[in-house]
């Protein structure tokens, strides 16, 4: 594998090139290395800690006596990432949805920053992802508006909401102005079609 992506901003070539070996017989189909952080002690050390991200896994890789350890965590299941800068390098820490605490220290500043950058995107994607999902689960809820539906069918006709449970309706309609989902006037629209089934 290429290695010439993951070296250029401090990291040592020959235990970048072992990592990227290592962590690429760990890889499920379609994924990929995006980048790889190296940990740089001011005390010279045989094996640094490092950090790999792949297109679906934070992984901390901690070198041994007799191997490597490594400690995965897909990213659907990374709650965040921080950083912090110290005098000489930085600290990343990654927690887990479950609680689990992943953390390497004195990781150069670029590194620690094209890392933290990394997990931000990642988180960005996945927030658009469940906020796509809550809204959509609001507008079925308030009115049986099908979002997406695909080009080639009609979308079906909306269902309208219990006849006996107008005020539930209601509610979520108004969850979702308040939330800021629908404007004003989709808002009251859709409340005088509630009402005028009254």
């Amino acid at each position: 594998m290429d290695i010439s992506g993951f070296i250029g901003e401090e990291q040592d070539e020959g235990f970048v090139r072992k990592i990227v070996d290592k962590v690429g017989d760990l890889l499920t189909a379609e994924e990929r290395i995006e980048y790889v952080a190296v940990q740089k002690n001011l005390v010279v050390t045989i094996s640094p800690d490092a950090i790999v991200l792949t297109s679906r896994r934070f992984i901390l890789v901690r070198p041994g006596l007799l191997g490597m350890t490594f400690h995965d965590v897909p990213w659907r299941e990374v709650h965040d990432v921080h950083m912090s800068e110290q005098m000489i390098g930085a600290t990343l820490v990654c927690r887990t949805t479950s609680g689990v605490v992943l953390s390497l220290d004195k990781v150069p500043k670029k590194q620690a920053r094209r890392v933290y950058a990394y997990a931000q995107k990642v988180e960005e994607e996945a927030y658009e992802k469940r906020r796509v999902m809550e809204l959509d689960k609001l507008r079925a809820g308030a009115g049986g508006v099908v979002l997406q539906a695909p080009a080639a069918t009609p979308a079906p006709a909306a269902a309208p909401p219990p006849a006996d449970d107008p005020l539930a309706a209601l509610s979520k309609l108004k969850q979702l102005r308040d939330a800021e989902l629908i404007t004003a006037e989709e808002f009251e629209g859709k409340k005088a079609e509630i009402l005028a089934r009254l």
